[in-house]
């Protein structure tokens, strides 16, 4: 069973920048597709950025593509999220995700682990 626990959300400013990390246990990640996915208020969880077991290629949704950077440490066994050129609009509970089986289809259904997520909250 993999547990996955995400940290680095926080309270920031327009413009700027954080780091969000996801560690496990009871599982390697290189071995799962990871995603990151985030729930604003009164809206449906979203895909944001994911990167594919093995070749550890990476896929963004257009909303967040050339802001944010999704990255692996194997030796760590962590996947981080830097985001940069934050907006308001970013405002979220952002979750980390994981799919034993891959495929990259990155949907909600597909992902077999969730961490309990990480708030974060851009203020204009």
């Amino acid at each position: 069973q993999v547990q996955l626990v995400e940290s680095g959300g926080g309270l920031v400013q327009a413009g700027g920048s954080l780091r969000l990390s996801c560690v496990a246990s009871g599982g390697t990640l290189s071995t799962y597709d990871m995603g990151w996915f985030r729930q604003a208020p009164g809206k449906e969880r979203e895909f944001l950025a994911g990167i594919s077991r093995i070749a550890r290629s990476t896929y963004y949704a257009d909303s967040v593509k050339g802001r944010f950077t999704i990255s692996s440490d194997n030796a760590k066994n962590t996947v981080d999220l830097q985001m940069n050129r934050l907006k308001p609009e970013d405002t979220a509970v952002y979750y980390c995700a994981a799919d034993y089986l891959g495929g990259q289809s990155w949907s909600i259904d597909s992902m077999d682990y969730w961490g309990k997520g990480t708030r974060v909250t851009i203020s204009s």
